[in-house]
């Protein structure tokens, strides 16, 4: 079953890739609200704001400045509260130390953001259909 009732936290610098993100998962009809941060320090805080909502779903980019998406990751994931959140790294970075760091730190997935828009939006569409069969604990 769909979890629409919690946001999506996407953590991601860029303007247009955010802008993407949102339009792409309009586009497949998923209705969640998307929370938008620039990076993982922003993040963090959002995360451990105790009025914010828990995210479904961490979608995570990796180049970002102040705090890059794999040093938001290592923190997260010492957090007892924020450990479980799924988090998906969506990035161009093809960097094979920056993938094995990804999975080392317990993501659910790795995915390449595609310049071709169509082909982004299948990403979306994959992302979506495995957090929505996916349960929760």
């Amino acid at each position: 079953m769909r979890v629409t009732n919690k946001p999506i936290l996407l953590v991601e610098d860029d303007q247009v890739d955010m802008m993407r993100v949102t339009r792409a998962l309009k586009e497949i009809d998923v209705v969640n609200q998307v929370v938008h941060r620039e990076n993982g320090e922003e993040a963090l805080n959002y995360l451990r704001n105790e009025k914010s909502e828990k995210p479904c779903i961490i979608l995570l980019d990796l180049n970002m400045p102040i705090m890059n998406g794999i040093e938001f990751l290592q923190t997260v994931k010492k957090d007892e509260r924020l450990r479980r959140i799924p988090v998906v790294v969506l990035t161009t970075s093809d960097d094979h130390e920056d993938k094995l760091n990804s999975f080392n730190f317990g993501v659910a997935g790795y995915m390449g953001k595609p310049v071709d828009y169509q082909q982004f939006v299948e990403v979306m569409r994959s992302i979506d259909g495995y957090w929505t069969i996916s349960q929760m604990p």
